[in-house]
């Protein structure tokens, strides 16, 4: 799901889409609008997203409504949390290293 999740936001209008819709629901069209694309760009968008399980649409009259999942963005902070240790223990020594620094200057 990773994989699929990171191939989903790599392209810049699909990662602009999903920023958007962090706000809410919101139409193709809406979409459209404020990412200054074409419907059928935006759609195409949409349904990569969809695929890789990142949207959920439903159909209310003649529009479609697109809706974040939270699931693969909480599975991609998981997987993070173990590369957030590494930095946080590098960072740590980092600190450590510039104080000694300080002390003897």
């Amino acid at each position: 799901m990773k994989q699929t999740t990171l191939n989903a936001l790599a392209e810049p209008n699909r990662l602009q889409i999903v920023e958007l819709l962090r706000d809410g629901p919101l139409t193709v069209g809406q979409i459209a609008d404020r990412l200054k694309i074409r419907q059928p760009q935006t759609s195409k968008h949409l349904k990569l997203l969809h695929e890789a399980g990142m949207v959920e649409v439903h159909a209310e009259a003649n529009r479609r409504i697109y809706r974040l999942r939270p699931e693969p963005l909480q599975e991609m902070d998981e997987w993070l949390e173990s590369f957030r240790g590494i930095w946080e223990k590098r960072l740590d020594q980092l600190e450590h290293y510039l104080e000694k620094l300080q002390k003897k200057g």
